[in-house]
């Protein structure tokens, strides 16, 4: 029994970091909410409705750890062709029938549904959502509205919105298109200014926070009304009693036509696919790299969506935007999800009136953020990147989807990857001949213990299922090699989900190896570039920037060594507590001493996935230390520092150091073996350098100073200040 114990124990005493996490989401989730509702023509609650049961019952019976459910963005164009064709009443009913329908993909086991669509095609559908929720939201945004019959004419229409909004007259209008434009900024720069005070508070809540304050400024101080236009502002938030007492009355009337059934079905595709893909993305961010157990939470997605439907809110979905947030700020079980909808009922019963003074531009701006994001040309380029073939799929994808609807799209996605393969690999009968036949062997090997898994004829989104029921039976802290020599054809799907196996081995203390490639063709430099079995291979010459030339001019001068090339070996820091939550995609420009001890990189890793994915350059610098020592992070101490005690974090103070424990932010679980690592000589040495941000974790240390990549005068500091460090560890421990 004692397992059991120590789990309980573990998760209450993670309940203040989950209790923040939470709150933190719902800053997000109740503007995200309201502008969802409000895109997809339901009132503005029915958004936080769906967070709420989603939150609440996905918490209790999910089969995720830290995600988060609410509103889903892809689902805006399918709930509002619902709500127009049906009714809001009868639209209701359709989204319960979905809910239903992922009840039973769970117990049938359809949790790999997702994994039967290429990637190309899903990115063009998504990418096809985005431009909708773009298309319609951004006129609204400049308080104008429009109505179309096509979404390609609401994209054509934004440069006439535009104008209008710059000759307008009526000051009701121009504040509307002000709150909306000053919205988007904050949308946009946010990210980028990297401050940690300024990002407790997400960019959505400071959008709520200075609407609410621009409007009691004009009512408290200068004592005049809202000069935002009325028809431009929030209405209808009711109470939590209005809530209960106008809970819809179900509407069965149009159940048995074709139109209901379509959209029941689009729901269900739909909701089901960007649940999937988003479990998939938030198992990559789990600090305990857990994986989830998808069936298990479809079934949970999908009795609240029926829960939802009944009380007149939204589809619930598995949502990456938030889950990225919720896992950033230290989530480590699915009460972090309860909290995040605890706290949007409190927010309702004790603000709803605040939210009528919200203007409707300013929530249509977050909006008109994220479909930018879904369909950003970031997107496009890194397809183009993979290979030609893979924007063809996108685009064809994207239009269909347009012009005619998502399913129809996707469908027309699936084929056309089918026929671009078959063309790309010459032969049609490669696919009908083993389309069916068994492709794959595994079995573990006597003397290394290594799972040996062979693929051969062809391994593509048709039958790339065989191939990760295998890998799926496999513990994630083995080594496992996979074989593509016998594979004459290899496509970008595939190839997408190994370097995702690759990362997750990596993380848990497995390895993970694709052998068999080299004599593959690939017509792009792409890792995830489709591969056909061809015996010349392309060649790709790259060439210096100024700062690689000057860094290579620097090694030369100290007499180090320099390597400009990307190294996707990145193990030695995963063990480091920054990147628990981040994925590493590379480091380069890697500057380090001959016997390797000292090594200054650039380094590319992530924070989030999908559209809340957030790229990050910076620069590192590595000291590999030949004996052990304790585990800690040192940090300057602010006052975000101070808070963490309230999540659970504890500052290690030293009281004959009394300038150090002031300044300094010292953290680690062995306090004892901390405090006698921690000497005079180390404490003054932390006194008197500049801050930087020092980690160990137990058999080298990790150093930087910003999440930016650093200067030559700053890279020559960050050398500097780690070779005397080392020598100061040294003297430590001799």
């Amino acid at each position: 029994m004692s397992p059991k114990k120590n789990n309980i124990k573990a998760f209450f005493k993670a309940i203040p970091k989950n209790i923040f996490s939470g709150f933190v989401v719902s800053l997000i989730a109740l503007p995200l909410g309201l502008g969802l509702a409000m895109a997809s023509d339901a009132p503005p609650i029915a958004g936080i409705i769906s967070a709420v049961i989603g939150g609440i019952i996905v918490s209790i019976l999910g089969g995720s750890h830290v995600t988060i459910a609410g509103p889903g963005n892809g689902l805006v164009g399918v709930i509002l062709i619902a709500i127009t064709a049906l009714g809001l009443e009868s639209a209701y009913i359709a989204i319960v029938f979905s809910g239903v329908f992922l009840i039973l993909l769970g117990f049938f086991r359809m949790g790999t549904l997702a994994d039967f669509f290429p990637s190309s095609a899903i990115q063009g559908m998504l990418a096809a959502i985005g431009l909708i929720i773009l298309g319609k939201q951004f006129h609204i945004m400049l308080a104008h509205r429009i109505k179309r019959d096509d979404t390609l004419d609401y994209l054509i229409e934004i440069p006439f919105s535009v104008n209008d909004a710059l000759h307008y007259e009526n000051k009701g209008l121009i504040f509307a298109a002000l709150a909306g434009v000053i919205s988007l900024s904050i949308m946009l720069f946010y990210s980028k200014l990297r401050n940690k005070y300024l990002q407790l508070i997400p960019a959505p809540m400071w959008i709520v926070i200075l609407s609410i304050g621009f409007s009691y400024y004009f009512e408290l101080v200068l004592h005049e009304q809202n000069p935002i236009s009325k028809e431009y502002m929030i209405t209808g938030i009711p109470t939590i009693q209005h809530i209960i007492s106008d809970i819809p009355v179900p509407n069965f009337s149009k159940v048995s036509t074709l139109s209901f059934w379509g959209s029941v079905l689009a729901l269900t595709l739909i909701a089901s696919i960007e649940s999937l893909l988003s479990i998939k993305a938030v198992d990559k961010l789990d600090p305990e790299k857990r994986r989830s157990n998808v069936n298990k939470d479809l079934k949970a997605l999908g009795l609240a969506t029926v829960g939802s439907g009944f009380l007149g809110g939204l589809n619930v979905v598995t949502v990456i935007a938030r889950s990225s947030v919720n896992v950033n700020n230290g989530a480590t079980n699915r009460s972090a999800n309860f909290f995040h909808a605890l706290f949007l009922v409190l927010f309702i019963v004790l603000f709803s009136t605040q939210l009528t003074r919200i203007p409707l531009p300013a929530l249509m701006a977050i909006l008109v953020y994220t479909g930018y994001k879904l369909a950003s040309p970031n997107v496009i380029t890194k397809i183009f990147s993979i290979g030609k073939e893979q924007l063809v799929i996108f685009f064809i994808t994207l239009i269909v989807t347009l012009k005619v609807g998502l399913i129809t799209g996707i469908v027309a996605g699936v084929i056309a990857t089918f026929i671009i393969h078959i063309i790309i690999s010459k032969s049609f009968g490669l696919f009908i001949r083993n389309v069916l036949k068994p492709n794959v062997l595994m079995y573990k090997e006597e003397n290394t213990n290594n799972y040996y898994v062979s693929v051969k004829h062809f391994c593509s989104f048709l039958n790339y299922f065989r191939l990760k029921q295998r890998l799926d039976v496999i513990p994630e802290n083995q080594d496992i090699i996979v074989d593509f020599s016998l594979c004459e054809f290899v496509d970008h799907t595939v190839m997408e989900n190994m370097y995702s196996y690759q990362e997750l081995f990596n993380k848990r203390g497995g390895h993970f190896d694709v052998i068999g490639l080299d004599m593959h063709d690939t017509k792009s430099k792409h890792p995830f570039a489709l591969r056909r079995l061809l015996p010349v291979p392309n060649l790709i010459k790259n060439s210096l920037t100024r700062r690689q030339t000057i860094m290579e001019t620097l090694s030369k001068d100290y007499d180090l060594v320099y390597n400009v090339k990307k190294q996707k070996k990145v193990n030695f820091l995963n063990d480091f507590l920054f990147f628990n939550t981040k994925n590493i995609s590379h480091i380069y420009n890697e500057i380090s001493y001959r016997d390797k001890t000292i090594c200054l990189f650039d380094i590319e890793f992530s924070e989030g996935e999908f559209i809340a994915k957030e790229v990050i350059h910076a620069t590192m610098l590595h000291i590999n230390l030949k004996n052990n020592i304790p585990e800690f992070t040192l940090d300057r101490e602010g006052f975000l520092e101070k808070m963490y005690a309230f999540a659970g974090f504890k500052d290690i103070p030293f009281e004959d150091h009394a300038d150090f424990s002031k300044r300094f932010y010292l953290l680690g679980d062995n306090e004892e073996a901390i405090r006698d690592f921690f000497s005079n000589d180390l404490i003054h040495f932390f006194e008197s350098n500049p801050y930087y941000h020092v980690e160990s974790n137990g058999k080298a240390i990790l150093i930087f100073a910003k999440e930016r990549l650093a200067s030559i005068k700053e890279i020559k500091a960050l050398l500097d200040f780690g070779k005397r460090l080392k020598d100061v560890i040294l003297l430590i421990k001799t």
